[in-house]
């Protein structure tokens, strides 16, 4: 009986330790469509982000570790937590500094970044995006297929290939953009479990507020 409570005692610290910060793949940078967002949470959260005239479109979610298969997240860091300046400085681009701290507490702490790391990297992979102008001209909620938002992105980012980057949906709306990364900021192809794309025929994309 012993050896059972060693062994449970044993696996519950292991899981408590997390995932090692730096031991990772390669990188997800996601961009979520603000409008989707703010329809399906934000509006109910009374966030600044969905305000009329913030002019939010393709915004950072998150620069996120990747394992081949899977990924890190909440791992163990010496590096101190982002001060609020620091968080408020990514709002422009992600939205809030709520975000930005999440970011950095779920995903953040396993890059084996400091804070000031990470978000100047997150921005640099952000602004080598060429988002297509084709979005921020909706002047109506529009029904389109997946794969034209994809074949727009593709065609604004000529290097990329179809299996660098995918698109998803939630509620029957485009939600995000997740283009992967190397962990020098190439991109690359993805994993099995990121590569696939939303496969919706009608999905909904509602124009910038």
């Amino acid at each position: 009986m012993r050896w059972l409570v060693l062994l449970i005692l044993t696996a519950t610290i292991t899981r408590a330790a997390g995932e090692e910060s730096g031991n990772f793949d390669y990188y997800v940078l996601s961009l979520s469509w603000s409008p989707t967002w703010c329809a399906l949470e934000g509006d109910a959260r009374g966030s600044p982000q969905c305000e009329p005239g913030t002019g939010h479109g393709w915004v950072l979610h998150g620069l996120w570790p990747q394992y081949e298969r899977g990924w890190p997240s909440y791992c163990p860091t010496a590096e101190p937590g982002p001060t609020r300046a620091e968080t408020r400085a990514m709002a422009d681009i992600m939205g809030s500094a709520g975000l930005a701290w999440h970011q950095w507490n779920k995903h953040g702490r396993c890059s084996g970044l400091s804070t000031s790391e990470y978000y100047a990297l997150s921005r640099r992979a952000y602004m080598a995006v060429n988002r297509p102008d084709a979005f921020r001209k909706l002047s109506d909620n529009v029904r389109l297929p997946a794969a034209v938002v994809e074949e727009t992105f593709l065609q604004a980012n000529p290097t990329w290939r179809p299996d660098m980057l995918t698109i998803t949906c939630k509620a029957g709306r485009i939600q995000e953009a997740r283009l992967c990364l190397t962990r020098d900021m190439k991109p690359r192809l993805c994993g099995d479990d990121v590569v696939e794309d939303c496969e919706l025929r009608d999905a909904q994309m509602d124009p910038i507020r």
